[in-house]
């Protein structure tokens, strides 16, 4: 038996054998990546909602969450799976930006949709690493010190040579990643790219679409105070996602506005579960 194995490790596999085994790894990676986006949100939403309801005194960021998570006696396992599962995504993200693994093409939209992919993997590799970090020195991240780090980044940009027109920029592309998720969640066809059957898919595609416009709407008020920030050169106008959220339930029915936005991001973290089950993914059409 050892001597069988000694020979079978030794041998040169064929390219494509190697090949299919790096494709069926990052399917894997890939789905895993999903999963964790979808736990991801359906903490946010849960967060959400409970501050709408004043339960919890406000609503809270991705980074506050997975630092509260932390603390909990399972929490560094969860929080290390959704470290690994949002690297996945990241990766997953740069062959669907890089080598258009989703066939998008390179027509202006499709263009668009990948530079819109590849801004996804960005954001939620860098969670995933900030998600691994923690695991080595888990630190307790206030309600405070969001708001601290996002008046921070914004007094750092202001910083720099016209500063001003960039936090000006950045607001603007966040309301316009808020505004694209509502357009896709009122006209993408969200089954074709799930091997799911009819009845499956049925009830599936109004929760992403429910889904994808409560996160762009989510995302709306922190795009607007980053604008806010920038026309008035002012640091302190930026809010943090969470913060943004909070100046919502100020305003008339606010909380109520908050409530159905927190359930929509709860669909959005259930879709993710779908689209780790159902999700055409095919890595080995695109790897160079």
């Amino acid at each position: 038996m050892g001597r069988s194995r000694a020979v079978l490790a030794g041998l040169r596999w064929p390219r494509w054998t190697r090949r299919l085994d790096v494709a069926r790894a990052l399917e894997w990676a890939s789905r895993l990546g999903y999963a964790a986006r979808g736990v991801v949100y359906l903490g946010l939403g849960a967060i959400v909602l409970l501050a709408a309801a004043d339960v919890t005194p406000r609503a809270r960021g991705a980074k506050v969450m997975l630092a509260a998570w932390a603390d909990w006696p399972v929490g560094l396992v969860l929080v290390a799976l959704v470290a690994v599962g949002l690297l996945g995504f990241a990766m997953w993200r740069a062959l669907q930006a890089v080598f258009d693994a989703d066939r998008h093409g390179s027509s202006p939209k499709g263009v668009a949709v990948r530079i819109g992919q590849a801004i996804s993997g960005l954001i939620y590799g860098g969670l995933g690493v900030w998600a691994l970090e923690l695991l080595d020195e888990v630190e307790d991240v206030g309600e405070a010190d969001e708001e601290q780090a996002a008046h921070g980044a914004a007094a750092a940009v202001l910083a720099l040579p016209y500063g001003d027109v960039l936090l000006l920029l950045a607001g603007a592309g966040l309301v316009g990643v808020g505004l694209g998720n509502i357009i896709q969640g009122l006209k993408q066809d969200f089954a074709k790219r799930l091997s799911c059957d009819d009845k499956v898919c049925r009830w599936v595609v109004p929760m992403a679409k429910i889904g994808y416009g409560a996160r762009g709407l989510a995302t709306l008020p922190a795009g607007l105070f980053l604008i806010e920030a920038g026309l008035d050169a002012r640091s302190g106008d930026a809010r943090s996602w969470g913060g943004a959220l909070q100046a919502v339930e100020g305003q008339p029915f606010g909380s109520w506005v908050l409530a159905v936005v927190a359930l929509g991001l709860v669909a959005f973290g259930l879709f993710g579960f779908v689209e780790a089950a159902f999700r055409r993914i095919r890595p080995a059409e695109a790897l160079p």
